[in-house]
């Protein structure tokens, strides 16, 4: 008598894929040195607009895709910083669970905050990228390697940038930007074929 029992089906070997992003031979490389990126918040890792409750507290929509895009940046090598004109709990949680080591709050002159980072990391800002939407982002924007902008930010940061997102900012705007700087780095295409064995890539 055959055994009942029902057996385990294999695990199939992952179709193997190709990444279909592409960038301007430019922009990658003007990107290829970059060793760290500086995200700003509003209007960048959220789509700007800060809901206030009735007891005063402000509340963030985050994307999950940027999220990724940070860890992912990390696991390249390249270092996430976070610098923002607002001190909300929420954005401290955020970068809490994101494993972000170097977060700025509250900061009203981000030049200083931005070669501080630099200072703590031994980098110049050849070796930097950032995304802004906004005036108070403009002097970081005009001296680092690579400036990008969401789709929605002020014009005249639109016109600095060396990119402008196809989307905008809290929608998979700072996704588009780690992925830049991942294709630049040359790791994509290997971080991307590691996340075809496990959930989180790690096999990469």
């Amino acid at each position: 008598m055959s055994d009942p029992t029902p057996m385990a089906a294999a695990t199939p070997w992952p179709r193997p894929i190709s990444p279909v992003l592409n960038f301007a031979p430019e922009l990658l490389l003007a990107a290829q040195g970059v060793r760290a990126a500086i995200f700003d918040v509003d209007g960048c890792l959220t789509d700007g607009r800060i809901y206030i409750g009735e007891h005063g507290e402000s509340v963030k929509a985050f994307s999950t895709l940027d999220g990724h895009g940070i860890k992912l940046l990390a696991r390249a090598g390249i270092e996430p910083v976070v610098i923002t004109g607002r001190d909300t709990p929420a954005v401290r949680r955020r970068c809490a669970d994101l494993g972000i080591v170097h977060a700025f709050h509250g900061i009203h002159d981000k030049l200083a905050a931005a070669e501080r980072v630099l200072a703590l990391l031994g980098l110049g800002w050849h070796e930097l990228a950032v995304i802004g939407d906004d005036w108070p982002d403009l002097p970081l924007m005009v001296r680092c390697a690579l400036a990008c902008a969401p789709a929605q930010a002020h014009a005249e940061v639109r016109a600095a940038a060396h990119h402008v997102t196809a989307v905008p900012g809290g929608q998979g705007a700072a996704r588009e930007f780690c992925d830049l700087l991942l294709c630049a780095s040359g790791r994509y295409a290997s971080l991307l074929a590691g996340h075809l064995a496990t959930l989180d890539g790690t096999a990469a």
